[in-house]
């Protein structure tokens, strides 16, 4: 059997797995998209720090964290070649989360620290506020896409890999 007629067997023994093949492509981009999800929630505040007590306004609801599932969409769209996902999170603030912002001194009503806690805390019926942002200029980002990135590529690499030796053989 010459080199030609070798690829003729595995392109036709390829195309009889396509079908199935199809499914899996789509099933290893559903799952690494999951497993990127769950990445940028781990990564996502409310973050503890030391005895587990959580810190940041807007941080201790967790709600940002709970976004990236609900607005991710994992289950693939098959468009002509390939398959679509989408990590997101349309929580207003969360690309500041994520890539780090700049921080001009400026009033914040209805921020105070809780002397019971020690915590940050809103209330804007108390007629408080602080000045923030006077020792801090940059608040550095979390990064929080790039890691669930790099582990969709993990995910996709190992089983890509794994779908090879099974159609192709080792």
């Amino acid at each position: 059997m010459n080199l030609g007629e070798g690829l003729g067997a595995k392109v036709l023994e390829l195309e009889k797995h396509a079908p199935g093949i199809r499914s899996r492509l789509s099933g290893i981009a559903e799952g690494a998209t999951l497993r990127a999800i769950e990445k940028a929630e781990e990564l996502t505040p409310p973050n503890t720090f030391g005895e587990g007590e959580a810190r940041g306004v807007n941080m201790i609801t967790g709600s940002m964290a709970q976004h990236w599932g609900s607005d991710s969409r994992a289950r693939p769209a098959e468009t002509g070649s390939g398959f679509v996902t989408e990590l997101a999170n349309n929580m207003e603030y969360a690309s500041y989360v994520n890539d780090g912002h700049r921080m001009d001194r400026h009033f914040v009503p209805g921020l105070y620290v809780d002397p019971d806690t020690g915590l940050l805390s809103r209330d804007l019926e108390r007629g408080v506020g602080l000045m923030v942002g006077a020792k801090t200029t940059y608040v550095e980002g979390l990064h929080m896409t790039d890691e669930a990135k790099a582990v969709y590529e993990e995910v996709v690499e190992a089983e890509l890999d794994q779908l090879t030796r099974e159609v192709f053989g080792p």
